[in-house]
């Protein structure tokens, strides 16, 4: 009995004594790590990269740019379907064990030892405690320091934040594959839903992927990934989340994933998208584009959007196919046995309506074609062929036989015929380019821009980028400066030949279009039918430093030269700028800023950019109690006297009534405008506005060179912003321009300026108080520029201001 006694003694020493150096090594192993652990503390300000969101008017997604595609989720909205499923495949005893899993050791350890030998990779034992503690503050590193460093951190972010916290964190954190960090953003890349839209299989397959999510790509793994979805399924039922029948029923259901990209979400809005793109990395930077979350509200409309890329790309091709057929887009070698295969390495252009063909044969009657293959969701190029015909009613554009028109192996554009089942027409893409603006004149809110024929073919944005002549659109800048110093729509100026010396140069003579001279006309009349020689004549009288000075403040340039040329538009610059000058004209004279930005808000909700700068008195009442409307304090500076910017906009009626702008007279509504086309038809302009919009569209070649005779913006320009207008406007009342207090209205010959009665030319033309026409005028005999005396254009010979 003693030696029994002593035995156990002895062992209980000896365990004592194990326990004491186990216990002491384990001390000295966390005293060991601890040393080096990271600061677990930075995980409550956790600000995680976040992508920045651009929307619509409507609300609807244009873009989103990222480096990495995440969109942070609070714990409280995270739907409880969601949990379940990632409790189910990583982590199912979260909410009860302290950071570190016994369980899930003994079960990973059981495993292995079972499997040892079989080439089966080990089950991972790590909790989601431990995967947030390794994926924000440790390394990928496989090794038994790190899994130590990670146990003892899970241990004390246990203690220092809440279940929830640490659960919110890692679903906001981790990679889910194709560029998505967390689940709300997974939901929008896989699924393109947000993720309280998710079903079981849906939400099954999202907490499938933090394993291993290249190893389960839907579209190059797609067995693996549904096997692995279907796992998750059934623990999901096993823990009680799912009934056994909804679980069947998302077992069973194929697993739809949709390829969403990251750029233009909005059709034909990847010019409007990217200009919105370089103006916050101008503002902000790069850092806060890609990472700080930005939510920026966008004045886009998309309806006026597509409409606009479709109007403008319909004037480009009938300009363009007007100047004959030019040459297939490429060549191919079509012997062997496969066609489709050489055609799909072809690059196509994704943002148009066209598709790819090649000829296979063609005689006189019909050439033979084959399309190209389209993609499937993995991106390859798909297995079958189809093949049409185009036929000579396909390419009567052409004006000639097929024969020469196409030959076998062309690559060329081809889009179906409706009602023609098998036939195509012929396209070729326009080697003209052009843009289009729409513009709020108000605000100066752009609803919508086209910078060019294909986004894919040229990034380059015409419509803000491109330095262009404006022509004769410049010429109401001209004239709006002479009303608002002294002029009157019935001013009296000569149109008769002028020269002007130059100093090393030969003398200057301008022309008009037609090559012709009119005599004395009033304003009006060279306005709206575009006198050169005119214009030349009012600027030198009224001095182009003033007029520099007013295209200044309406912003088509920062600093003009004071030369007679630039009032024929001879300077360079933007559509938008133009069509920004418009806008001033249009909302009787106030100044506005072009803008593609209504709002920008950081990742918190706080608006730290707003458009809109007007003061709205009263708007932040809360409900009707009979108090008197909101009103907005407008303080913006005005930039021409209302009065003028409506005697301008009544000139520039006319132009589409009667002048160069008849092409869109039909449409039956008020709309002001003017054409512009510049020398050598190297660029053709037309800008219109109606009280609520400003539609700009200049067309040109990007190398500048001659379009052809008669390419002017009355004939290829106008006709574009009408297509526009007449479906823009079509549910529209006629709304007439407003005319401000102030303004008389006289019944005058709309060809002599004088009063008239009823009939024949008569207009009612707008005057300031005491400027109305008397009842005869004169006109001295003028021939050039002097010295400092007054010219023929000067009040005191017009008659027409006393």
């Amino acid at each position: 009995m003693r030696v029994l006694m002593r035995f156990l003694g002895f062992v209980f020493a000896l365990c004592t004594l194990v326990l004491l150096v186990g216990a002491a090594g384990a001390t000295y192993m966390v005293w060991k790590y601890s040393k080096d652990l990271p600061d677990y503390t930075q995980l409550q300000n956790y600000e995680p990269p976040v992508m920045t969101r651009v929307h619509a008017a409507d609300g609807a997604l244009v873009a989103e740019y990222a480096k990495q595609r995440r969109l942070y989720i609070p714990i409280e909205s995270v739907p409880k379907l969601v949990i379940e499923a990632f409790l189910s495949a990583e982590d199912k005893n979260f909410y009860e064990h302290g950071g570190v899993d016994p369980t899930g050791i003994f079960r990973a350890a059981s495993f292995y030892l079972q499997n040892y030998g079989k080439n089966v990779r080990p089950q991972g034992a790590s909790t989601i405690t431990q995967q947030v503690a390794k994926n924000f503050l440790l390394t990928n590193e496989v090794s038994i320091d790190r899994k130590i460093k990670e146990a003892l951190l899970a241990l004390r972010i246990e203690r220092a934040y809440s279940k929830d916290r640490i659960l919110e964190l890692y679903l906001n954190e981790i990679y889910l594959g194709m560029g998505a960090y967390g689940i709300a953003a997974a939901a929008l890349v896989y699924f393109d839903k947000s993720v309280d839209e998710l079903n079981v299989q849906e939400v099954a397959y999202l907490a499938a992927l933090p394993k291993a999510p290249s190893t389960y790509n839907p579209f190059r793994e797609r067995a693996r990934a549904t096997d692995r979805r279907n796992w998750v399924i059934d623990r999901m039922v096993e823990n009680g989340f799912v009934t056994p029948a909804e679980g069947e029923a998302a077992k069973n259901a194929p697993l739809d994933v949709v390829n969403r990209t990251s750029g233009a979400q909005i059709f034909a809005s990847e010019y409007y998208a990217e200009e919105v793109r370089r103006q916050i990395y101008e503002r902000y930077g790069e850092s806060k584009l890609y990472e700080g979350g930005l939510s920026v509200r966008t004045p886009l409309d998309p309806k006026l959007q597509a409409l606009s890329k479709k109007t403008l790309a319909d004037g480009l091709i009938r300009f363009d196919e007007q100047r004959g057929w030019r040459k297939p887009v490429t060549t191919i070698d079509i012997s062997a046995a496969d066609w489709g295969v050489k055609l799909g390495e072809v690059k196509e252009l994704n943002d148009i309506p066209w598709r790819l063909a090649v000829v296979l044969d063609v005689n006189k009657d019909a050439a033979r074609i084959g399309l190209q293959p389209p993609r499937t969701k993995s991106g390859a190029r798909s297995t079958e062929r189809e093949v049409g015909l185009i036929t000579p009613d396909g390419a009567k554009w052409t004006r000639r036989p097929l024969t020469s028109v196409l030959k076998p192996g062309d690559v060329v554009y081809v889009e179906a015929l409706p009602n023609r089942q098998g036939q195509f027409r012929l396209h070729q893409l326009p080697a003209v380019e052009g843009a289009m603006v729409v513009m709020e004149p108000t605000t100066g809110r752009v609803l919508a821009l086209t910078g060019g024929f294909s986004f894919d073919e040229s990034q380059f944005n015409r419509a803000t980028q491109a330095m262009r002549q404006p022509g004769s659109s410049f010429k109401p800048i001209v004239y709006a400066t002479a009303l608002d110093n002294g002029y009157t729509p019935s001013s009296i100026v000569m149109d008769a030949p002028f020269e002007l010396e130059q100093t090393g140069q030969a003398t200057w003579r301008p022309e008009n279009y037609s090559g012709k001279f009119y005599g004395p006309q009033t304003l009006r009349f060279g306005l709206t039918n575009s006198r050169n020689v005119m214009t030349v004549r009012l600027a030198n009288d009224i001095g182009m430093p003033i007029i520099a000075e007013y295209a200044k403040r309406f912003g088509v340039y920062d600093e003009m030269p004071p030369l007679l040329s630039m009032s024929l538009g001879a300077g360079e610059t933007t559509l938008m700028r133009m069509v920004g000058a418009y806008a001033m004209i249009a909302n009787g004279g106030h100044k506005v800023t072009p803008s593609l930005i209504d709002r920008i808000q950081d990742r918190y909700g706080h608006t730290i950019y707003r458009h809109d700068e007007r003061e709205c008195r009263d708007c932040e009442a809360t409900k009707w109690e009979n108090q008197p409307e909101p009103t907005l304090i407008d303080r913006r500076p005005v930039v021409l006297d209302p009065m003028t910017a409506y005697q301008i906009t009544s000139m520039m009626e006319g132009v589409v009534q009667y002048g160069t702008g008849t092409a869109l007279k039909d449409l039956g509504k008020p709309i002001a405008g003017k054409t512009g086309t510049t020398n050598d038809e190297k660029d053709a302009w037309f800008i219109g506005f109606t009280p609520e919009m400003v539609v700009g569209v200049y067309l040109g070649y990007d190398r500048p060179k001659p379009m052809g005779k008669g390419s002017t913006g009355g004939l290829i320009s106008a006709p574009i912003v009408r297509d526009f207008m007449k479906t823009a406007l079509a549910d529209r009342p006629a709304i007439p321009f407003p005319v401000p207090a102030g303004i008389k209205l006289v019944r005058v010959d709309r060809k002599s300026g004088q009063r008239t009665g009823p009939g024949g030319y008569a207009i009612l033309e707008a005057f300031k108080p005491g400027t109305a026409p008397p009842d005869s005028y004169s006109v001295s005999d003028y021939s050039g520029p002097s010295s400092g005396g007054p010219s023929a254009a000067t009040p005191a010979a017009t008659g027409g201001l006393y």
